[in-house]
């Protein structure tokens, strides 16, 4: 059984690789035709419907790229399509999500403190809001507030604040943010697999048939490719987040994840207005800056970590673990090994905040952090990070000793 914990440990990391993959090639795909969108030249000698070119050097050749804006009067051979990288980056990363938050729903998605939720009720809410936002966004865009591009993206803006706001009233800090980056990918992956990638399949139906295709469809998807874009850069500080608890851990958290959603406008302002050729918005720099400061005094200003408290009562696979003969000793270990940085006021010179948020100097954290410990210290030698406590090799095989009891019982 206690094999279990490892298999599990290397299949959340296969599938964190596997979702950094995918994710690389959607983001670079489409940062790549934003920026080819916006450079585009329009000349006089362009064929009929071209709407622009680019000459573009790179790996020791020469590409001459044109845009159409519906699409050419004869099909090419062959048609490039780019959907695979966004499906396969949505894809891995809610398998990333089941796999670490739901089957460790327990540790990492469920806080009491916040609200009293069984495993499935909160792996329902998770599920349900990831849906759910997808068509609130979707009928927005399809309403008459949709016609207005920019105001459609600032009431986006309100509706991405109050999910923040929600998330932190349901879920921990950390599956919080990990939540708003989920529901945010899923409304630019579903805007590929709904909206854009269908409205050009229609674009080449219609040219196949011999029939004029309807401009529509492609100010339709050019609106959801610019969603996407500017919602690419808060998403990947979200899926970096669970490794910085001063980000979601604490209690402004909703407030700093709303001043990174602007923070994604500010600078991919510049980046766009740049590849436009409409001169270098350097003002951009400045206002991302003092926004990076605010969150940083926000996290810290008042200094109040959100957690659990001592006193809070042990869950039954707590309780499991904390009732093992050899929990008294593994204590022990953690206590002179651990504590001195996982701790609520750290003792160690340099470190001022608990690593990730980890506390563990009562029975019920120790406990609740079992997996974390066997994984982190028992099998391997990852913690203390250059064995600066000098935990020996004796009390490396009590902590497995400890966790491979506990569940093989």
């Amino acid at each position: 059984m206690y094999e279990y914990a490892v298999a599990w440990e290397w299949l959340s990391f296969a599938a964190r690789w596997l979702h950094v993959i995918t994710a690389i090639a959607w983001i670079g795909s489409s940062f790549y035709f934003i920026a080819l969108d916006l450079g585009l030249v329009k000349r006089p000698h362009l064929p009929v419907g071209a709407y622009g070119e680019e000459w573009q050097v790179h790996g020791g050749g020469f590409y001459h790229i044109q845009k159409y804006l519906v699409a050419p009067a004869q099909m090419p051979e062959h048609l490039t399509w780019f959907k695979w990288e966004s499906y396969m980056t949505w894809l891995s990363g809610f398998l990333m999500m089941a796999i670490v938050y739901y089957a460790g729903a327990d540790l990492f998605l469920i806080d009491s403190h916040v609200m009293e939720l069984s495993q499935w009720q909160a792996i329902g809410i998770s599920v349900a809001s990831l849906g759910v936002g997808w068509i609130i966004y979707d009928q927005l865009c399809k309403s008459p507030i949709g016609k207005n591009t920019w105001g459609l993206m600032a009431i986006l803006y309100a509706v991405l604040v109050a999910m923040a706001w929600g998330y932190t009233q349901v879920f921990t800090g950390r599956a919080a943010f990990l939540h708003l980056g989920a529901f945010t990918a899923t409304i630019m992956s579903a805007n590929v697999f709904f909206i854009i990638i269908p409205n050009q399949k229609i674009v080449v139906t219609d040219l196949i048939a011999g029939r004029t295709p309807d401009p529509k469809y492609g100010v339709i998807a050019k609106q959801r490719s610019l969603h996407n874009n500017y919602l690419t850069l808060p998403v990947i500080f979200f899926m970096l987040s669970n490794h910085y608890p001063l980000a979601f851990a604490t209690e402004f958290n909703w407030i700093i994840a709303a001043l990174v959603f602007l923070m994604g406008v500010t600078i991919r302002h510049w980046f766009n207005t740049t590849h436009a050729r409409k001169g270098k918005p350097t003002w951009t720099w400045l206002v991302t800056l003092l926004i990076f400061i605010a969150i940083m005094w926000l996290s810290t200003v008042p200094k109040v970590l959100t957690g659990e408290t001592e006193d809070a009562a042990l869950s039954p696979v707590q309780q499991k673990f904390a009732s093992n003969a050899h929990f008294d000793a593994a204590r022990d270990v953690v206590l002179s090994r651990c504590s001195m940085c996982h701790a609520a006021e750290p003792v160690w010179d340099g470190v001022n905040f608990p690593p990730k948020s980890v506390k563990l100097e009562t029975d019920r954290e120790i406990a609740a952090h079992a997996r974390e410990i066997y994984i982190q210290a028992g099998r391997s030698h990852a913690m203390p990070p250059g064995n600066i406590t000098e935990i020996s090799a004796d009390e490396r095989q009590l902590l497995a000793a400890w966790y491979e009891s506990t569940v093989s019982e």
